[in-house]
Formats: C-alpha cells, sequence, structure tokens
C-alpha cells in the first residue's frame, strides 16, 4: 500500500484494518504513517513524511528526493511481489507506481481518485492502461469515468461515518464553552482558514475583518493541528483573538454559520449541518483566476457544491474574495432566511447522494474478494468439524506457506 500524506494515512489504515478483519494473517508492506503501521503492526518502508511534496518549485527542489523514493518503492515491489498493490490518491507518484505494477503483471488497486475531472484529465489514459480497479469516495466521478469508457465502483465517503462519529462524541455546549474558555454569551461565526500556512496567511485577516461586521457574534478560530497558535495570533494581528484546537467539529456544531477555506473542511461542515461561505484567497490577481478558469474543468471548486451538482454554498474565490463579498454571502445565513434554508436543504440532498456505506470496508470487501478470499464463516455445531481448505491464493513468488497471503 502507499499512501503519501496524512489524510491518505488515515484512510489506507482503515482499510488495513478492514483487511485485516476479512484476513487476519494477511501480510502488507507499506509506504505511510503511524496509523497504517498500527494497524498493519509493522513499520513503514518510508514514512510520508519524506513524501509530501507541494507545489511546482518545492517539487523541483525536491527532484532527488522524489526519484530515490520511486525507486525504493519499486525495488519493494519486485522484492515483494504482492498480491495486490494498493494505492491511496496521490496521484504524482502513485501512477508511476501503477505503470511499474502493471509491468510486473501485479493487479493495482486505487482507493480515492485523482481529481482528473477538475484538472490533468489526461491523466485519464494511464488510469485506463494501469489501474484495474478504481474506487471512488465522491459519486459523481462514477459518470465521470464512465465517459472515458472506464469503470469506477463508489464506495462511499470516509468522511459520512468520520462526522457521524464525531457528533455522536460531541460535549454538552456548556463544557464545551467552558474548556475552550469561551465565555462570551454571543453566537459563534467558525472560522477555518484552511491547514497550509500559506491558506492562512491569505484567508484568516479577511474572514477576520468581515466577521467584525457583525458584532452581535463573536468569531472563533477552527485551528489545523500542526500549525502552532503562535502563527494564527502573528497573521491575525487581534489581541482578543480566540482559536480553539483538536476540537473544530464541535465548534462548527455550536456555530450559527462558518467562513470556510474551501477543501475537505466544507464537505465535513456540511455534513455537520452548518451553513457556510466558501472563499480562497491565493496569490494573484484577476489574471490568476482566468488562468485558473481555463485549467479547471468544473464550474464548482466547493465539494458540496460539485457532489450536489448545484450551487448549494457560495463560493468567493481568488479576487472575488474580498471582506465585503465574503459580509454579503454570510448576512442571511446568521439569521432565518431563504438563503439559510436552501443551504440545509442542499445538504440534505448532498448527505443521500453520499449515502451510507463505510468505505474502507467496501474497499477491504473488494480487493479481498478479487483475490478470491471470503470472510471464515463460524464453524458448525454438527460433530467433529472438519477443516476447511485454505481460502487463500498463493503467492506467485514462492511456494505458499499455509495460511498465509499478501497485500
Amino acid at each position: 500500500m502507499i499512501a503519501g500524506e496524512a489524510s491518505g494515512d488515515l484512510h489506507a489504515a482503515n482499510v488495513i484494518k478492514s483487511l485485516k478483519k476479512l484476513d487476519s494473517s494477511a501480510e502488507i508492506r507499506f509506504f505511510g504513517g503511524d496509523l497504517m503501521a498500527k494497524e498493519a503492526g509493522r513499520d513503514p518502508e518510508l514514512h510520508y513524511d519524506r513524501m509530501n511534496v507541494m507545489g511546482f518549485s518545492e517539487v523541483i527542489r525536491k527532484l532527488p528526493v522524489i526519484m530515490r523514493n520511486l525507486k525504493q518503492a519499486k525495488a519493494l515491489l519486485r522484492e515483494f511481489r504482492p498480491d495486490a498493490l494498493i494505492l491511496v490518491d496521490y496521484p504524482g507518484f502513485n501512477l508511476k507506481m501503477a505503470k511499474f505494477a502493471h509491468k510486473l503483471n501485479i493487479p493495482v488497486h486505487y482507493f480515492i481518485s485523482p481529481k482528473v475531472w477538475a484538472w490533468k484529465e489526461w491523466r485519464v489514459k494511464k488510469i485506463r492502461k494501469y489501474v484495474n480497479r478504481m474506487y471512488s469516495i465522491l459519486p459523481f466521478e462514477v459518470g465521470f469515468y464512465k465517459k472515458h469508457n472506464y469503470e469506477v465502483t463508489y464506495v462511499g465517503n470516509p468522511s459520512v461515518q468520520e462526522i457521524a462519529w464525531s457528533i455522536g462524541h460531541i460535549p454538552p455546549k456548556k463544557h464545551f464553552m467552558e474548556r475552550q474558555g469561551l465565555d462570551d454569551p454571543r453566537p459563534i461565526i467558525a472560522l477555518l482558514p484552511g491547514s497550509r500556512r500559506g491558506e492562512i496567511r491569505n484567508n484568516l485577516p479577511l474572514m477576520i475583518a468581515a466577521a467584525k461586521r457583525f458584532p452581535d457574534f463573536q468569531y472563533v478560530v477552527g485551528a489545523a493541528p500542526a500549525v502552532p497558535e503562535k502563527f494564527y495570533r502573528e497573521i491575525a494581528q487581534d489581541p482578543g483573538l480566540k482559536v480553539v484546537f483538536g476540537a473544530t467539529h464541535t465548534l462548527l456544531k455550536y456555530s450559527q454559520a462558518a467562513v470556510v477555506t474551501s477543501g475537505t473542511a466544507t464537505l465535513e461542515t456540511a455534513l455537520i449541518g452548518t451553513p457556510q461561505v466558501v472563499v480562497y484567497r491565493a496569490n494573484g490577481v484577476k489574471l490568476s483566476y482566468k488562468i485558473m478558469e481555463k485549467l479547471l474543468k468544473v464550474k464548482y471548486v466547493s465539494l458540496p457544491n460539485l457532489i450536489v451538482g448545484n450551487s448549494i454554498v457560495p463560493e468567493l474565490l481568488v479576487h472575488n474574495c474580498t471582506v465585503e463579498t465574503i459580509a454579503r454571502d454570510l448576512s442571511p445565513l446568521l439569521q432565518p432566511s431563504p438563503r439559510r434554508d436552501w443551504q440545509i436543504a442542499g445538504y440534505r440532498t448532498m448527505q443521500r447522494k453520499l449515502g451510507n456505506s463505510v468505505a474502507s470496508e467496501y474497499v477491504a470487501e473488494l480487493i479481498a474478494d478479487s483475490l478470491g478470499v471470503t470472510e471464515q464463516t463460524a464453524p458448525s455445531q454438527e460433530p467433529e468439524p472438519v477443516k476447511a481448505p485454505s481460502r487463500r491464493r498463493p503467492r506467485r513468488n514462492r511456494k505458499p506457506q499455509s495460511g498465509e497471503s499478501a497485500s
């Protein structure tokens, strides 16, 4: 298995957990993180913190490291000869590994499709050629791939179960407010400025300035775990700034509305049911926006709108993201209004489209089924049960051991 970042580590770990339930003796080698290590019962061959590269300039600068990581992954695949290569998102690296596995005649399973429907659509040709099975977490991807004569399986979205679990474990509002030192009785506007420092630097000051236009409300920042509080305070230049760590879902649940930087957080906010304005202020001007419009192949950028296929949440991007536009679109969401009702109804439609499948379990079942692995059934209480034949497919590269398979 190969996952190249923190979110991939989480989703891959859940797949490993589900695979182990189906086949407790499955042998798994992987590139990933600590969560995968916990479920696999071994350390990663390479930790994702040595793989995560963002942006064109960083890719160029770290090209020798990327090539070394690819060489290590290919060597592992040649040596281990697994029954399946399971790739999780991270397309720049993983599509190269899919091609290499194809040459070795190793089946390739891909969990969480690259966003080829948004840009780099030419990657579909590689996926069709080198990926045996694609497992999608966004329902509209099925139709997109169908246009390219490639069948994918929608397995459900991991955020559905994650949010359901989180909401089922949130503390009462009074306890949350006391624990976070929020003694202001005014209703809350949640500000989610993103998980990367560049996003926070570009978006948080605008969010705060817009929220200050509503003096009957207080604003609270839902912080990213890897970013220190000091950074938020330096960017905000706001002595009274309230920052919440490790409780973003609870903050959203108890907020009247939210201003959210485009990304997975928009989907989580919608699943929680909090009305939102989606923003993305980036370096650049109107020209950058025009270039982006040409590159992107989709009408919307936020996940709620993409899933529903309609504009249920406002999207304020690049030069369209200003203090004035944020305040304009936030205002009707802070009180009963047709716009607020429209969003809530859109969220219900989105949830129906997403369904309730547990993505990691579904993926594991499909992979196991493709390898001829089925769940063991409880032995009959009839006299003296007979030992069943092995349900596991032999390894290709060596004589199989009793009761063993590999993923």
